[in-house]
């Protein structure tokens, strides 16, 4: 097939420019494939139609994996074909196998812009600004002019963890539609709120490191303090911190500290490279 400006080839050496950056001023969807892969073959003609169809909405990247070894390798491909979802940087979403052309649209309509995505932005803004009324009122715009947007529901669970009723966002989690359950916000959002809860009821980061300094192997310091890591958005420390515990205490907390890296992949969208990197640490320290 030949390039477009929606659908091109990507290397190692674009990689960066193309997918990551460019994700981050449109969705890119990765198809990691091979010449000897039938199911490829018949996967990338409904990919180059939808490239087409989506416009600038849309770009469609193909990476050989024959050719590209490591970088397959690097985002845990493992079957062919693997299609990865990129926005902002990451790894949003994917699917393996040569989907139907409708399943294959099913899957890009929950990632592409809708009508009513730049009020759910500005929710995210609001939230920043700590203006929940603004948030509010952005929600109830969006949920007016595109009932049918399903983040609709995960604005509304991030606008009471805001509210700092955790337990009610909790419990709409818990309702989350079928078909969003394994997505990556709502599995992101899980992560959110069970660090936001452990980071309420410790104590100090200062306190837990005095703790530590006076006993390096008090396990409930060290965990409390990875999830106060976490919460603040230092997740390569917390996985350290957690990997470290898993190591010399395995048994802490019912294994609290293997559950606990697994809540932050999920922040992280499931993959990626610190997903991938940890998570074989995480089995080598296991087995």
């Amino acid at each position: 097939m030949a390039d477009s400006p929606n659908l091109v080839a990507v290397t190692a050496q674009n990689f960066q420019d193309v997918v990551i950056d460019g994700s981050y001023d449109r969705p890119v969807l990765v198809d990691f494939w091979a010449t000897w892969c039938a199911p490829c073959r018949a996967l990338m003609p409904i990919l180059a139609k939808l490239a087409d169809e989506y416009g600038g909405r849309l770009l469609v990247a193909k990476l050989n994996t024959e050719e590209e070894q490591a970088l397959a390798a690097q985002f845990g491909i493992r079957s062919l074909p693997t299609v990865q979802l990129f926005k902002d940087g990451r790894p949003v979403d994917q699917f393996m196998g040569a989907l139907p052309e409708a399943q294959v649209r099913e899957f890009l309509e929950r990632h592409l812009p809708r009508q009513s995505d730049a009020l759910l932005d500005r929710i995210t803004d609001q939230l920043i600004l700590g203006d929940l009324a603004g948030a509010q009122d952005a929600l109830d715009q969006a949920r007016a002019k595109d009932p049918g947007n399903p983040r609709l529901f995960l604005a509304e669970v991030q606008i009471k963890a805001a509210s700092g009723d955790t337990q009610g966002a909790e419990e709409l989690l818990n309702q989350v539609p079928a078909d969003l359950v394994k997505d990556p916000e709502v599995l992101a959002l899980r992560g959110q709120l069970h660090f936001a809860n452990l980071a309420a009821s410790a104590p100090p980061e200062s306190a837990l490191a005095a703790r530590l300094a006076a006993n390096p192997r008090d396990s409930e310091a060290s965990y409390l303090l990875a999830a106060r890591q976490a919460a603040n958005g230092d997740l390569e420390g917390a996985l350290d911190r957690l990997l470290a515990l898993l190591k010399r205490d395995r048994a802490y907390g019912d294994d609290a500290a293997r559950k606990t890296m697994i809540h932050i992949f999920d922040l992280l969208g499931g993959a990626g490279p610190l997903v991938s990197a940890y998570r074989a640490k995480m089995l080598s320290a296991l087995y």
